[in-house]
């Protein structure tokens, strides 16, 4: 009898090798300046996930994208992300967030 093999997870953190990649000189410990940013109301942030950190952690669908803090909630902020059909409200702690300079 053949038994079949092992099925494949599928997990959150799948095919994240290079996503979640950080320039060598960027590794080791995060400055705690990252940890204590603060965000207004309305104001536009990048979310770029810190792989160093998996605490408040979005879906890595949203790397990359631009949205904007609605609210406060706890440490983490509420975001909401514009897509093509309708939108999405992430929790977001403020290490995955990065202010965009305009």
């Amino acid at each position: 009898m053949v038994y079949p093999m092992v099925r494949r997870s599928k997990g959150i953190m799948t095919n994240t090798r290079r996503i979640f990649r950080k320039h060598p000189r960027d590794r080791g410990m995060v400055p705690i300046t990252n940890y204590l940013h603060e965000f207004d109301v309305g104001e536009k942030a990048n979310v770029v996930i810190d792989s160093s950190s998996q605490n408040g952690q979005p879906h890595r669908r949203y790397h990359g994208r631009v949205g904007t803090i609605t609210r406060k909630q706890g440490r983490a902020y509420v975001v909401r992300i514009d897509l093509p059909k309708s939108h999405k409200d992430l929790i977001v702690r403020p290490e995955h967030l990065k202010k965009i300079k305009q």
